[in-house]
């Protein structure tokens, strides 16, 4: 059982930044991918990043690809999403989630259904 709080949402106009959090508890996670995804009404749920929890290794949609940054730190049990010259098209709900991989398959995953834990989402507002 994994607990998921993301944090760091905001209103900025289009160029700034913002950084997510995404404080994890309940377990180790030595084996398992931290995501995030975004949201917007009435559309679908979108693949945004993705990091290795052990590995620190990072896999990003082409979107972002460029302008937003992984990390995780390991002593806080938390992962962020630095995101730089943010664009209008970014406004969503952002959340993270949390899946096991296996040694046979890859740390990354595009697709919700692979992802076992879900935060509740922090609002990104960006404005033109």
């Amino acid at each position: 059982q994994v607990e998921l709080v993301e944090s760091g949402g905001g209103l900025v106009q289009a160029g700034g930044s913002l950084r997510l959090s995404c404080a994890a508890s309940g377990r180790t996670f030595g084996s398992y991918a931290m995501g995030w995804f975004r949201q917007a009404p009435g559309k679908e749920r979108e693949f945004v990043a993705v990091i290795s929890w052990r590995g620190g290794l990072t896999y990003y949609a082409e979107p972002v690809k460029g302008r937003f940054t992984m990390s995780r730190d390991n002593a806080k049990n938390t992962v962020y999403l630095q995101m730089n010259s943010l664009k209008p098209e970014d406004t969503a709900v952002y959340y993270c989630a949390t899946r096991y991989y296996s040694a046979s398959s890859s740390y990354y995953s595009e697709v919700p259904n692979d992802y076992d834990y879900w935060g509740q989402g922090t609002q990104v507002t960006v404005s033109s």
